[in-house]
């Protein structure tokens, strides 16, 4: 997998002090515009196209935040981070999920053994992880997309916050159930993207990983008939709420989802507190899947590698760019704790651009 190039994503100095710029965790294409995500806030940030003389994609600025308070209600408020990790767009909605994990306390360099031993042994639940987020998007005056609250009949709602969220879900199920009490760096519950395809909402778990086999866990959210404000699992053909799949990455969990006509773009990772290997896998077909299901290694297309650092350059998102420039695919990938080569000069960080296919 070739990095062709890389572009500057720029951000405004509220978000560089939030660190949003080095915390990017989501990613996803709309016109000439990303929605883009940190995992240290409870925002969105939209950021636009700019151009080279050639006109080819040479970078996104001119950011706009969406606090996600501000279009939806979140269990623990605007000030509580929601670790946002998946982003989607699709029918006119924008996609938000949190990632559904509790948090083990790291143990702080120069601290006392007892308390590191204190520390690794407090596990914390931080509310406004626990929500998916989804927001009409309207096209503002300027001609760009824009997350609202209301349009017409159509309402931003979350799943969430009621006794409702993912993980209430899954409290049932028995594979996943067993590891809702376990911190997400531990193997536990972690969320780590999300892609929509029609009325299907596809989640992808970075945690568990089961005897080396990832999950992804499908459901087909629909406005609460009592509330437009909220969401609920629309039962699927067979009665179920949400179905699972389980597919053979070798080890390595799901950091992202990228929908790609029929087929699902996988970006894969390590489960726990590891740099590599990184890599892209295809899922053929997957939107046609109509029943829960097992895809072993043989079924998946490895696209290729993706570089990572040594404890920097962790890619978090993928986002297929709708323009080819030369023939073939391309991906704009982001980084979660970028090394000092992508940090420039002016406050942003540099994305990879990379060719999927001739």
């Amino acid at each position: 997998m070739i990095v062709e190039r890389r572009v500057e994503l720029s951000f405004g100095r509220d978000s560089r002090e939030a660190g949003t710029h080095t915390n990017l965790s989501a990613v996803r294409q709309d016109g000439r515009c990303l929605w883009v995500a940190g995992d240290e806030t409870a925002t969105v940030e939209r950021l636009t196209a700019r151009t080279d003389e050639r006109g080819r994609l040479a970078g996104y600025g001119a950011q706009r935040t969406v606090a996600l308070a501000d279009l939806v209600p979140l269990p623990a408020g605007r000030d509580e981070e929601a670790d946002i990790e998946g982003l989607a767009r699709g029918g006119g909605w924008l996609w938000a999920i949190g990632s559904h994990s509790l948090k083990r306390k790291k143990i702080k360099p120069g601290q006392s053994e007892g308390k590191a031993r204190k520390r690794l042994a407090t596990v914390v639940r931080e509310d406004n992880r626990f929500v998916l987020a989804r927001l009409p998007l309207v096209t503002g005056g300027d001609g760009l997309p824009e997350a609202v609250a209301e349009d017409g009949d159509r309402t931003a709602a979350v799943l969430g916050g009621h006794g409702d969220s993912i993980t209430d879900l899954l409290a049932d199920d028995p594979h996943l159930a067993p590891f809702l009490a376990i911190p997400s760096k531990d193997n536990g519950i972690d969320v780590e993207g999300i892609a929509v395809h029609g009325d299907r909402l596809y989640i992808g778990l970075r945690g568990p990983v089961l005897r080396g086999w990832a999950v992804l866990v499908e459901i087909r959210p629909e406005t609460h008939p009592d509330d437009p404000a909220r969401l609920r699992p629309r039962p699927l053909g067979d009665g179920a709420r949400y179905r699972t799949h389980f597919l053979d990455l070798g080890g390595l969990g799901i950091r992202d989802l990228c929908p790609h006509g029929d087929d699902l773009l996988v970006l894969t990772g390590p489960t726990m507190d590891l740099d590599g290997p990184v890599r892209v896998v295809r899922w053929k077909g997957a939107a046609k899947v109509d029943a829960p299901d097992v895809v072993p290694a043989g079924e998946l297309e490895v696209l290729g590698e993706l570089p990572y650092g040594d404890g920097d350059d962790h890619a978090e998102g993928i986002a297929v760019l709708d323009a080819p420039e030369g023939g073939g695919t391309r991906l704009l990938v982001v980084y979660d704790s970028p090394s000092a080569e992508r940090l420039t000069p002016g406050g942003g960080v540099l994305a990879d651009v990379v060719v999927l296919a001739p």
